[in-house]
Parts: structure tokens; sequence; C-alpha cells
């Protein structure tokens, strides 16, 4: 059960939009609560070492930023709730929100920052090596691979993307695609294979992620002859794309074909007023941590503005 039953902003997601609105909302004197969700912080607490983030000059693991932010938001008075929203009422303010651990609590204002998850290929070694050579953000991770050969899973616009943005890095980029020709757009495509840095196995399958500590290569099976045979490789990226995490709004918020909660640019705004939207739940281009931060700092102060104005009238 939830420790209040009441908040005047509640904000769903606990990754660097929904600590951010927490930060900003807290100080504002909204007293807001974070349900924390089946992640408490994200997709960052799946990643090592983080170094493009403003404000730690070294570097700074994924899980303790997350961790600094939360203790960040708890010192002005954010409540947190280790719970998962299972439904939500946004038929009508008072918001309820039900919550898996049994109970509900109602809000004035909801923030929704439940974010975004890459899709995986579901393999318990590509989960074992998550963060120790495997990524799923090339713009986050490429740094590490100067020098190195790596692989990337994928044949759409985000393969083509990711591959191009590590031959900055790499020495040598392999794209592993499952069939003999890509998705991806012409151009995207064009760019990607006329790139001397990067080759291509068609009609090929990732099986397995090999290396004990650190990945050394990867087992790629041929989808034509069944042959299996390693290759190696010092990183693996999976760019086949991500699945914003908004099942639990569909039919209540308006979202766009992929899924992705639309807001009214540049403000945080949902078809339902009193209800607002930050970080990778809406966003579908950038899925930075920054990015997501500025979009939470934007999210508390439209509900900040919108219950000043519904306790005027306005």
């Amino acid at each position: 059960m939830p420790s209040k039953t009441h908040y005047r902003v509640a904000i769903i997601g606990s990754g660097p939009a929904g600590w951010t609105a927490a930060l900003y909302a807290s100080r504002a004197e909204l007293e807001p609560v974070v349900i924390e969700g089946p992640q408490p912080g994200g997709q960052l607490t799946i990643t090592t070492e983080v170094e493009n983030y403003p404000g730690f000059k070294n570097g700074i693991q994924g899980p303790e930023m997350m961790e600094i932010f939360r203790e960040q938001a708890k010192r002005f008075g954010t409540d947190v709730e280790l719970d998962t929203v299972t439904d939500v009422d946004f038929s009508m303010r008072p918001f309820r929100l039900t919550l898996d651990a049994g109970g509900a609590m109602t809000a004035d204002a909801v923030i929704v920052s439940s974010g975004a998850s890459a899709k995986l290929l579901g393999l318990p070694s590509e989960k074992l090596l998550m963060g120790h050579g495997v990524s799923a953000c090339a713009t986050c991770d490429g740094f590490f691979f100067k020098g190195k050969e790596v692989v990337v899973v994928g044949g759409g616009d985000t393969a083509m993307e990711e591959a191009t943005f590590l031959t900055k890095f790499a020495s040598q980029v392999t794209i592993v695609h499952r069939r003999d020709a890509f998705r991806a757009s012409k151009v995207m495509a064009g760019r990607a294979l006329e790139n001397p840095k990067i080759d291509v196995r068609w009609n090929t399958t990732v099986e397995a992620v090999l290396g004990d500590d650190a990945v050394t290569g990867v087992t790629l099976r041929d989808v034509t002859t069944g042959e299996e045979r390693p290759f190696p490789a010092d990183g693996v990226f999976i760019a086949i794309g991500h699945d914003p995490n908004t099942a639990l709004f569909r039919g209540s918020l308006t979202l766009d074909d992929e899924g992705y909660i639309q807001v009214a640019e540049p403000r945080t705004t949902t078809n339902v007023p009193g209800v607002f939207a930050a970080g990778d739940v809406t966003d579908r281009i950038y899925r930075q941590a920054v990015t997501a931060a500025g979009q939470g700092c934007k999210a508390a102060i439209d509900a900040e503005r919108f219950l000043e104005d519904a306790a005027l009238g306005r």
C-alpha cells in the first residue's frame, strides 16, 4: 500500500526524466511521488560508464548516476514508491493510479516518464555481457571502441545509423542481417554500404555472444545453410529498434504509430489536460539521458503551471 493516497503530482517512471521532474516539482513545493516501476533507474542501470553527461568530468557508472538523481530528488521532499503502476484512470481529476503491490493513489497531475526499452535478441549471453561489450546505444558507448572491431545487428535505419556512427571510432564494423536486403531507407543503406569500414554478413543471425567478462566475439549462423561459426569482435551493438513503455496508456493517451506518446511540442502536454509526458516515452530520435532530463524539467514546470491555473479557475 502506498504511504499516502493522494498527491499533487505523481511521476510514473524513475529514469533521468522522472527524477529531474521530481527534483523540479519538489523544489516548487508540489510534494511529488515517484513510482519507480519495474526497472528502477531505467536503461542507465544496465549501462556501465557514462561519459557524456555534463558535470561528471571523469565519467560515472550508470547505476550510481541514477542513485545520485534519486537522492537529490528525495532531499527536496520527493516521496518514492518501489512499485509499478498497473492501471490508470485519466477520465476525471484527480487521476487514479492502481499499483501492483495493492491499493491505489490519486493525483492532481501526472507526469509519464516510463521510458522505452531497447529490443534485444533474447540471448542469455547477451544479457550477461550487457554493458561489458554488448550495447544498444552507439552514441552512448561508441567512444569505448576506438580502434576495435564491432558487430552491429539489424537491417533498418537504426542499424545503418549506428554502424555509420561507429566508424568514427572502430577499425571495422560488421553489420549482421538475417535477410538478403536491408529494410532501411535507400539513403541510409547506401551511406552504410559505401563506407569502406563497413562490411555486411547477409542471411546471418547472431546465435550467441562469446566471452566471460567481456565480449570476444559472436557465434554467427547462416540461415540458408544452417552453418554456425565463431566470429571475433570486441563489441556487439543491438540495433533492432526500441519499444516505448506505453502499453499501460493505450486508450487513455494519444500515441503515434510506433506507440510513443504524442505531446504538443515544445510543451510536454498530452491530449489529457493535467497529464504530461517526458523522456524516451516521447522520443524516438535522441534517446539520451541529458535530453530526457531536459524534458523532465519541462514537464515539472508545465505541471506546476497547470496546477496554478486550475487553482485560480483558469
